[in-house]
């Protein structure tokens, strides 16, 4: 995403006054998208204690489950200083004292994360935590990150932890609860596999490592370091590996498969002592076009191949992988990846020697289901639209069975957890339901926020991977109705709305010509007119005030304007990735920012013209006032600033030093100045602050409880209708927060005490957030002696944030391509990394279900 380089020297500067910013109770909880909404890459129960299991995500921290089947989140305290946490690559729940849960966590291992990466260790399953800082880095959402687990505790001696490790930095082992670590000499084995070594791309460059690390409990004894470990590695050639004496030397496992492939899992059946190990030609999660299954009988050293698929049926690698504690013999697995018809589950009650699968064909295209749907807990979850309106799940990497009950199962995805309680139906030949089992988990990445002035309407959101959603109710689930359709793009990087004509919005995605409109609050949406004449990308929108003219600053083709639907042309007067937005009241005026200067239009984005040469490295959003013509506010790295001339000179508000995304909206009494929030920094503290009274004053509404990841990514919007109603989310994998002010709480000139876990092995807190009463909803008429009916700017941009969103294509038919290569029906033609035929021989078109996969169909 792009970085804007421009800040704002003040032309007619105030006076500036040192502000100490007071603080303010809130009380913040998601707003309900439901189902998650992202990858859940581990879940792990735990094998002692009944109810006890946790569920970690690529960007969006870890979870704890509850006893209703709903999830706790258990990193909202982090903030910008530890950003990096929320990429969890390995969670471990201890088997002797059950409320330990120990943690690795770093978001990537090339130069996107500057940081190193940590353990993070919790006495009491996560409400507080220790941290200690590795010497290298993780990666939570690198390629492979559905292997695993990497990080294990001794089932006989839980003092003792062994940790996985990428980039060829070895295993490391832990003999004091993940207090500190040292490197494992004896072990030299650091994985070979690299994604894509010629990439260009960083990303796809880095040794996978370490996949998993498997104790055989069977081995040991209670109070003693358990002698046999396993240690898988991603290496095509020597990849499993096992210690006889506790890890005081390794030895390569005899008569392992030689197949050219990578290990996922390695499950242990302690019942009949076998490890079973799952394997797939690529890292994961999203590639996989051929794997196994594998057994070990660790007291005889024989190997044997249960792989569930043969022939043309196996298409595909193998990820998650289960074992029933309770019926030996009793397994599952998942494939990785089935993309069609849609995802694939094995199950097997005679230790692999038969399986059945959750679907048949029956008679093409005909299918019969041992299964039904059930998401009704994160409807949008259901394409009605879609080939398979509620497929079982892709990216399938974690597969477990509640060690305490056969009937309890839970399966992460690319978007949700599955699973249900009626599992072994399955077995007498019933049909079992499948339910979104992820309520609590809101693992999306926020690209912009919208509060608009209409009633039926709380907050429009832009969200990567799904698009985005008109949200009517802040604590229901989304339906397929209210996400963003006909057009569906895979991700929305930007939107806005027109200020004088407030239910008229544009947005705009990922690929060439993805621009719509809607003219009734997002309840439709048609493409614009001319879309298919552009090939702009991504960036970011604006609407002129009277829903007449939009001016797109795209990333691919510079600055492009568009008058009553006609056709695409060039800005030449913007430089290319300008950041643009339209005054709310004036039609005729835009504003623009690129580099050090300011640029505004009259003419409705026809031409612009430089009005201010501006200081500071980069600026972030620019806001109008909702009410007032010609009175604009920015923030750059050097605060924030107001224009009341249209631009021709700022002054300085007084208090923040650094600002990112902010919003204006409703004010604390009738009449008075519009609420700000920010995400800024005052006195040194970087958070997010309120002004009630035009950045005179501020308090900090947030503490150690919450810290929104990087202040940067986040985006905010404050409620149109509702005083103290703020919104905040951003690229931190968690979702959008809405927060209000406590019952009865007051302004305090000290901080919330509690304080954040640091990065040294000391213990220190965190509290749960306390969910919010909704307060009730009145839509106001005035924030000015100016009677309004329309709200601020809501141009958003795409600056770099702290996690990829990897945007997934929208759905198209193809029946050419180069090279003259032509696959036969039913064939692959298509899919992320594929590099076969894309043409179809006749009558057959190369359908795109998803991104990874096509066939001709």
């Amino acid at each position: 995403m792009v970085r804007y380089a421009a800040a704002f020297l003040a032309l007619a500067t105030a006076p500036l006054l040192v502000a100490s910013a007071a603080s303010q109770c809130y009380k913040w909880k998601n707003v309900k998208i439901g189902g998650g909404g992202g990858f859940v890459d581990g879940i792990v129960f735990n094998p002692s204690a009944s109810g006890v299991a946790y569920a970690r995500t690529d960007i969006g921290g870890a979870y704890r489950l509850n006893a209703d089947d709903s999830w706790t989140p258990l990193l909202d305290w982090v903030d910008s200083t530890n950003w990096n946490y929320m990429g969890v690559d390995a969670i471990a729940t201890d088997p002797i004292d059950t409320n330990r849960v120990v943690m690795a966590v770093g978001l990537y291992t090339n130069d996107w994360d500057p940081n190193m990466g940590s353990i993070l260790r919790s006495t009491d399953k996560g409400n507080t935590w220790s941290a200690t800082k590795l010497p290298f880095k993780v990666g939570g959402n690198m390629p492979g990150r559905g292997m695993g687990e990497r990080l294990a505790i001794d089932p006989n001696s839980n003092n003792i932890l062994y940790f996985g490790a990428r980039s060829g930095n070895g295993l490391w082992k832990s003999t004091d609860y993940g207090a500190t670590w040292a490197k494992v000499s004896s072990f030299t084995s650091v994985g070979t596999f690299v994604p894509n070594p010629s990439s260009s791309n960083s990303y796809d460059r880095d040794i996978v490592g370490i996949a998993w690390v498997t104790f055989d409990s069977t081995s040991g004894s209670k109070g003693s370091a358990t002698p046999r470990i396993f240690v898988g590695v991603a290496d095509k050639a020597n990849s499993i590996w096992v210690s006889t004496n506790g890890g005081s030397s390794w030895s390569l496992v005899s008569g392992q498969p030689s197949q050219n492939f990578l290990p996922h899992k390695g499950v242990l059946s302690p019942s009949d002592k076998t490890l079973y190990i799952t394997y797939s030609d690529g890292a994961g999660p999203y590639d996989g076009t051929l794997g196994a299954v594998w057994k070990y009988n660790i007291a005889s050293g024989a190997w044997t191949n249960i792989t569930p698929a043969s022939g043309d049926d196996l298409y595909f690698g193998f990820g998650g992988f289960a074992v029933d504690l309770k019926k030996p013999g009793t397994i599952m697995v998942a494939a990785l990846n089935a993309w069609w018809p849609e995802g694939l589950i094995f199950r097997s009650t005679d230790s692999g020697a038969t399986w059945t699968k959750a679907w048949d064909w029956n008679g093409y295209p005909a299918r019969t289901k041992r299964f039904t749907m059930d998401s009704s807990l994160a409807p949008w979850l259901s394409d009605p639209s879609a080939e398979v309106p509620e497929p079982i799940g892709w990216m399938m990497e974690s597969l477990v069975i509640d060690p305490f009950n056969s009937d309890h199962w839970l399966y992460g995805t690319g978007a949700t957890i599955y699973g249900g309680r009626d599992l072994t139906k399955w077995d007498s030949g019933g049909v079992i339901t499948i339910k979104s089992l992820a309520d609590g988990i809101e693992e999306t990445a926020i690209l912009g926020l919208l509060s608009p002035p209409t009633q039926h309407v709380k907050l429009v959101s832009s969200v990567g991977d799904i698009d985005g959603f008109v949200h009517d109710n802040l604590d229901t689930p989304r339906t397929s109705a209210s996400q963003f359709h006909n057009p569906k793009f895979a991700t929305t990087f930007s939107l806005d709305y027109a200020g004088n004509q407030p239910l008229n919005y544009v947005r705009v995605g990922g690929d060439a010509g993805n621009i719509a409109v809607s003219t009734n609050g997002g309840v439709s949406w048609s493409s614009h007119p001319q879309s298919a004449g552009t090939t702009g990308t991504n960036g970011f929108v604006s609407y002129s005030a009277n829903a007449d003219t939009i001016v797109w600053s795209t990333n691919n083709i510079g600055v492009i304007r568009s008058a009553n639907g006609g056709s695409f042309t060039t800005v030449s007067s913007l430089p290319a990735n300008a950041y643009v937005a339209a005054d709310r009241r004036d039609n005729t005026v835009f504003y623009a920012v690129s580099g050090n200067k300011f640029y505004v239009s009259k003419n409705t984005g026809a031409t612009f013209t430089q009005t201010a040469t501006l200081s500071g490295s980069y600026g972030y959003k620019i806001v109008p006032n909702p009410g007032t013509a010609g009175d604009v506010w920015v923030s750059t790295d050097g605060g924030l600033f107001r224009s009341t001339n249209t631009g021709t000179s700022f002054t300085t508000i007084s208090g923040p030093t650094w600002a990112a995304h902010f919003d204006l909206g409703a004010p604390k009494t009738s009449g008075a100045y519009w609420s700000i929030a920010a995400m800024a920094t005052i006195d040194g503290k970087k958070g997010l602050y309120r002004s009630d009274d035009a950045g005179a004053t501020w308090v900090q509404i947030n503490d150690a409880t919450m810290g929104f990841g990087t202040a940067e990514s986040n985006r905010v919007a404050v409620d149109y209708a509702v005083y103290g109603r703020i919104f905040a989310g951003g690229g931190n994998g968690r979702g959008i927060f809405y927060g209000t002010p406590c019952s009865g709480s007051t302004t305090t000139t000290t901080a919330a005490t509690t304080t954040r876990v640091t990065t040294t092995p000391s213990t220190t807190t965190r509290v749960t957030t306390t969910p919010v009463t909704t307060p009730s909803t009145t839509i106001r008429t005035s924030a000015t002696t100016t009677p309004v009916t329309t709200t601020r700017s809501t141009t958003t941009t795409t600056r770099a944030t702290t996690t990829a969103i990897t945007t997934t294509a929208s759905t198209t038919i193809r029946t050419t391509t180069a090279g003259g290569a032509v696959q036969s029906q039913w064939g692959q033609c298509g899919g992320q990394g594929w590099t076969g035929p894309t043409a179809c021989a006749p009558p057959a078109s190369c359908v795109s279900s998803n991104p990874y996969y096509s066939q001709c169909l």
